[in-house]
């Protein structure tokens, strides 16, 4: 185990990022549990307020990623300051991502709908790290053996490539499929050969003059979102906890 982790940890430079990802999770951990507490009324903690002003996590988040940030681009990241700027870094982004919605929305949407988006940026940001972790580099250089590491132009087309497909992706709506297949390459691919979302810019662009293309993309959205959507639900409330029930209309839609 001590060999495996001088080699593959300590070795290749990868602690901060690991103590980075580990401090990031946490952060998002022992904060939802708070935030929870706060709102069921438990415990001894309260929302913070200075001059009647409810200061949100992110501010504190906010800072801790700049202190963090600044001191890893000043520090040797094999060093001990590396290591703490990784920490206060992880701690500052878990603070932030976790009210990714109000920042998003300008509004406190943290129990709501809308406030769900905070959890998937977390999802989504500790999946991509974890790739990095892993050893998963952008646009597939990974994948690239050393002839072609010391062939820039094929190093570059690869690169250039792999990013198209993800271009194309993140055209046709596929956000999530476009970020992963970014680190992952045949991800991208299959993002990039399938039908586009209705609404996407590649609809609006490609499937205008073509019904029976914007009918079977209409339809296999739905599909997808008819299977997906409960298990998703069920998962971000698991995660970060139920929003609150939607206000009944009134009559006149007021």
């Amino acid at each position: 185990m001590g060999h495996w982790w001088e080699r593959n940890i300590v070795e290749p430079g990868k602690l901060p990022l690991l103590l980075a990802l580990a401090a990031f999770l946490l952060t998002f951990v022992i904060t939802r549990v708070i935030t929870r507490l706060i709102r069921t009324g438990k415990g001894p903690f309260g929302d913070v307020k200075a001059g009647g002003v409810h200061i949100h996590h992110v501010v504190p988040g906010v800072v801790l990623t700049l202190v963090g940030g600044f001191g890893a681009v000043a520090s040797d990241r094999h060093g001990t300051g590396g290591v703490v700027a990784a920490v206060l870094f992880g701690m500052g982004a878990g603070l932030v991502l976790d009210e990714f919605a109000l920042i998003l929305h300008l509004d406190d949407v943290y129990w709501t709908e809308e406030g769900r988006k905070s959890v998937e940026a977390v999802v989504l940001t500790a999946a991509l790290v974890g790739l990095l972790l892993a050893g998963f580099a952008p646009f597939g250089v990974n994948d690239l053996t050393r002839q072609e590491l010391q062939d820039r132009g094929g190093a570059l087309s690869t690169i250039a490539m792999n990013f198209l497909f993800a271009l194309v992706a993140l055209s046709k709506g596929k956000v999530r499929v476009a970020v992963f297949g970014a680190i992952v390459p045949l991800v991208a691919l299959v993002g990039a050969v399938r039908l586009a979302r209705p609404g996407s810019p590649w609809a609006r662009r490609f499937y205008g003059n073509r019904p029976r293309a914007r009918a079977r993309a209409v339809l296999r959205a739905y599909r997808h979102d008819r299977r997906w959507a409960a298990p998703r639900r069920v998962v971000h409330d698991w995660i970060g906890g139920k929003p609150d029930p939607r206000p009944a209309r009134l009559p006149g839609g007021r």
